[in-house]
């Protein structure tokens, strides 16, 4: 899970796996495989900043020697 704002400054986690895309209108909507959306106070690149560390954290890259 990763941890956004609303716009009224409210945080709340969402399922970045469920995360079908992102739009800026001029705010960050995440718009869900449901269908259903949430308008974020957080920018898009912090966004997907925390879905890639989500996705290190639950899957670590594999390091060959």
């Amino acid at each position: 899970m990763i941890k956004v704002s609303r716009l009224d400054g409210m945080e709340y986690y969402v399922n970045p796996n469920q995360i079908e895309c992102i739009e800026v209108i001029p705010n960050t909507k995440l718009v869900m495989l449901s269908g259903k959306h949430h308008i974020v106070r957080d920018e898009v690149d912090d966004v997907l900043e925390k879905i890639e560390a989500y996705h290190r954290r639950i899957c670590p890259p594999v390091i060959q020697e």
